[in-house]
């Protein structure tokens, strides 16, 4: 009996699109390969309605009071906490990652989206002194319009969750589309919009894998605000999108931090950071630790560790509460970085763990590849030039400090940082001169809704989170009164 493929559909001015008319796209379970869902394809012309009835609704929110925005809001996140263990199922299903892993996704997007509902009493403009009497000097803060928001596929609600909230509570109307790996958490998501009551018109969802019409949503003149989590290069794609309409630009890019371990670090911690830095998520996030520079003094004591520490991550089904990693969400990918171990292996890298496809039959489907460490790389190797964006952890001795800012400032990328060390004097130095947009000196990866989330150089512009995040969806209006 063949296997019942659910269908969902796109969201556009409060109705679902019915897909009879239109083609699909299907979407594979990463952990077999096998097709269990589709979702509605739009068109050239259904992005066009999305875009027009977007804008037909932003002015009547922007009118809306904030808290009114905010309560909207509220009523969404109310609705995905009484539905928590159901998107944590449908997340692991479409993306891999692990059922826990899931869970803390939907619990991340509710807190993302209940920081930006409560900004709504705190949206602040200025008010200044003028030259002459009877004169008012006033700066506000008013909403770009219409929004897109293109969202990568490694954390498909949270990054909704992420650029939604902000976008509505500052009164700007939103278009969101998902990646087409990753498109029914959107739609499923687009149903609690739905519940909670919103206008129509002012959260649309579009999934395409039309050219033509993924081009209109960031080249139309009607969008006034683009928010994209992405690579380097749809970052590049978006600049020239965005050129003719000088259009708003958010870009969250790609990243290759650096994990610098030096000889006074406390190791034992470091490891464990390390391994928990590089293969959260398969590997799939963009601050992950992607490379370690290692003091030479300590590289050895470091690698026997971290070996022993990543052999206990448990490879396998993602909803067994016991495994610690999923399977890599795209096959693509996955042979994208096969070819790139392969490569440094045949350049002289050691293979210590990991390497490929994991043994046994429950790996012989899906996009599974076992947590991988490289050691005696080269400084222009195939896994240290590119960003890998998977399980696998290439090893490189530097001395010292200064060697190792050298090389990290010296790439084009500049998102994130790891510095274990206990000399508060480097701890300065990494602080005034890494080339990043977040450090984390003796820490593992972590992200805090209050905190900021922004790449420098070509990992983009602008952010997300906290209050400068928010601030990122509002333009300033200043007024000249004289009464």
């Amino acid at each position: 009996m063949a296997k019942e493929i659910k269908h969902y559909p796109c969201f556009i001015n409060g109705e679902w699109l019915d897909s009879s008319k239109r083609e699909v796209i299907q979407v594979e379970d990463p952990a077999n390969n096998e097709v269990f869902a589709s979702v509605t394809a739009c068109t050239k012309a259904d992005v066009q309605y999305a875009l027009e009835t977007s804008e037909k609704a932003q002015l009547g929110w922007h009118l809306t009071p904030a808290q009114t925005r905010a309560n909207y809001i509220y009523a969404i996140c109310d609705r995905l906490k009484a539905e928590r263990d159901h998107f944590a199922k449908l997340l692991v299903m479409e993306q891999g990652k692990t059922y826990a892993e899931a869970l803390g996704e939907v619990d991340d997007t509710i807190r993302y989206m209940t920081y930006s509902a409560e900004a709504g009493r705190r949206i602040q403009g200025a008010i200044f002194p003028t030259e002459n009497a009877n004169e008012r000097l006033e700066i506000h803060k008013v909403p770009y319009g219409v929004t897109v928001a293109l969202c990568a596929f490694n954390y498909p609600l949270a990054l909704i969750g992420r650029k939604l909230g902000p976008a509505l509570v500052t009164g700007n109307t939103i278009i969101i589309k998902p990646h087409e790996l990753t498109p029914i958490t959107a739609s499923e998501f687009c149903r609690l919009v739905e519940d909670a009551g919103l206008p129509k018109g002012v959260v649309n969802m579009v999934s395409t894998q039309n050219a033509q019409a993924a081009s209109l949503l960031v080249e139309s003149p009607i969008t006034k605000l683009i928010s994209l989590t992405g690579s380097t290069n749809a970052g590049r794609a978006m600049y020239r999108a965005a050129a003719d309409n000088i259009t708003g630009l958010i870009l969250e890019l790609g990243g290759k931090a650096p994990f610098i371990v030096l000889d006074d670090a406390d190791i034992d911690k470091a490891v464990e950071a390390a391994a928990i830095s590089r293969y959260a998520n398969c590997g799939q996030v963009c601050i992950c630790n992607e490379m370690v520079m290692v003091d030479e003094k300590v590289a050895d004591e470091f690698t026997e560790k971290l070996i022993k520490r990543v052999a206990q991550i448990k490879t396998g089904n993602p909803f067994d509460t016991s495994v610690n990693m999923g399977p890599n969400v795209s096959s693509q990918g996955l042979a994208r970085v096969q070819d790139l171990v392969n490569q440094d292996i045949a350049n002289g890298a050691e293979l210590v763990m990991g390497g490929g496809r994991p043994e046994g039959a429950e790996f012989d489907k899906g996009n599974w590849f076992a947590p991988t460490i490289l050691t005696n790389v080269k400084h222009d190797a195939a896994t240290i030039s590119q960003e890998l964006f998977a399980p696998v952890l290439p090893i490189i001795k530097v001395n010292g400090f200064g060697e190792a800012m050298a090389y990290s400032n010296a790439r084009e990328e500049g998102l994130s940082a790891y510095l274990f060390t206990n000399n508060y004097k480097i701890h300065q130095k990494a602080i005034d001169q890494l080339q990043v947009g977040t450090i984390f000196i003796n820490k593992q990866i972590v992200g805090y809704i209050q905190g900021y989330h922004s790449g420098h150089k070509t990992s983009g512009i602008g952010g997300e989170d906290g209050i400068y995040g928010i601030d990122h969806f509002l333009q300033k209006r200043t007024v000249y009164l004289e009464y």
